[in-house]
């Protein structure tokens, strides 16, 4: 890590001695109001293959950069806010935002790159316009604040990196310039060494944490506008997340369950999509479901989770929006009694208790009939199975019992 940081200013001074790399500026409006501004310099390593070998080349993001006012976005209820700078023929950076309330995140860092353009990438053996994507960046601050981070900071996006420095960004802005107070990163942020010490320590290894077992099942709904219920869901809830522990100095994976009594649940329904927001403290989980009116088809389309825990140095952030899980008939609930895991990212999955859920058509705030899933299906048919096979063995011994008997009657005489 350090060996990668250290690569990563040595590129950022290269690159500035040669007069390369520009500071841009760039903004997402709507109306007259600025939503989004970001002041920064940037980097980008790619290798791709060339006609003979393989390649990396480093690409700076250039002053001429600009806001692509079509693909950027102030967000709405439904949708995250969105600031997609273009530059060059068919390349593109993309930042994507989340808030919990009291603090803002990048959720999603998106990189697209066109291997045709070769004044970019010469002897390419591709002309494909590639588009990679990293969620859970660790960029985050305060909500009415600036994101300030001086020191470069890279990320790895798929086969691709994106190195950023001097950089200042708010999103959810009240007013059309950046805040003058300023969240600042952790790598800016001056570092307290401790005093030398000659003192024997003793070192107490901390007990492993207790699993925290099955969660308690809640009942959660959504209200449309007139009042009525439109979204129903009653499940236990527990979300398996691999994170930076600080208290550890280490990655940890760790279960934490859903306390029905302290989430607070709201959404929204629409007529092709619906959405469960559910808030627990610091932590906010996000179902979306998407109906297909063709097929009269719904199914749990994504998932997001934003949590601000104390042992982590950032906000944890992870999202992916083409899942397919829970998938139902319009009209039906959906039903798994079973524990299901549900793998949203490779740092983050939910595990799910006795659920039910239906998102669209709630009629008399209950749910309709309901289509199980196929692991209680199969749990049902389990028993049967045992049943029918010692059925057929009570009846196996019983004939040969009933056999037996009159071969040995046939064995007497009638004096």
């Amino acid at each position: 890590m350090k060996l990668s940081h250290a690569l990563a200013v040595l590129i950022i001074a290269w690159l500035a001695v040669l007069g390369r790399i520009q500071a841009v500026t760039l903004e997402v409006k709507e109306g007259n109001s600025t939503c989004i501004k970001a002041e920064l310099s940037a980097s980008f390593s790619v290798t791709y293959n060339a006609s003979s070998s393989t390649k990396t080349v480093q690409v700076a993001l250039p002053d001429s950069t600009t806001v692509d006012i079509a693909s950027s976005s102030c967000g709405s209820d439904s949708n995250s806010p969105w600031l997609v700078a273009v530059f060059g023929p068919g390349h593109a950076l993309g930042l994507s935002f989340s808030t919990n309330g009291s603090l803002y995140s990048v959720a999603n860092l998106t990189l697209q790159y066109n291997l045709s353009d070769t004044s970019v990438f010469p002897e390419s053996n591709s002309s494909d316009v590639v588009t990679v994507i990293s969620a859970s960046v660790g960029i985050w601050a305060t909500i009415n604040t600036t994101y300030r981070c001086r020191s470069p900071a890279t990320f790895n996006v798929g086969g691709a990196s994106v190195t950023f420095s001097d950089m200042r960004l708010e999103a959810y802005m009240p007013r059309n310039d950046l805040s003058p107070t300023e969240s600042v990163c952790m790598a800016d942020q001056p570092s307290t060494a401790a005093p030398p010490t000659t003192a024997i320590t003793t070192t107490t290894v901390a007990p492993s944490p207790t699993p925290p077992g099955t969660p308690e099942r809640g009942l959660y709904s959504v209200n449309n506008s007139n009042g009525t219920v439109c979204l129903l869901a009653q499940m236990g809830l527990q979300l398996n997340v691999s994170y930076f522990s600080l208290s550890q100095n280490k990655t940890i994976q760790e279960l934490l369950n859903l306390t029905p009594n302290r989430t607070i649940a709201s959404g929204s329904c629409e007529a092709s999509s619906a959405s469960l927001v559910l808030t627990q403290e610091r932590t906010t989980l996000t179902f979306t479901f998407t109906l297909n009116s063709t097929t009269n088809k719904y199914r749990l389309s994504g998932l997001t989770l934003l949590a601000n825990w104390t042992d982590a140095p950032a906000p944890f952030t992870a999202t992916n929006t083409s899942l397919d899980y829970l998938r139902s008939t319009l009209g039906r609930s959906y039903m798994c009694n079973a524990e299901q895991t549900l793998v949203v990212v490779p740092i983050f999955s939910l595990n799910t208790f006795r659920l039910q859920v239906q998102p669209f058509r709630v009629t008399t705030n209950q749910f309709a009939t309901a289509e199980e899933c196929q692991m209680d299906q199969d749990q049902m048919l389990i028993p049967i199975i045992v049943g029918a096979a010692l059925a057929g063995l009570v009846l196996i011994v019983l004939i040969a019992y009933l056999i037996g008997r009159k071969r040995s009657h046939a064995g007497y005489q009638t004096i």
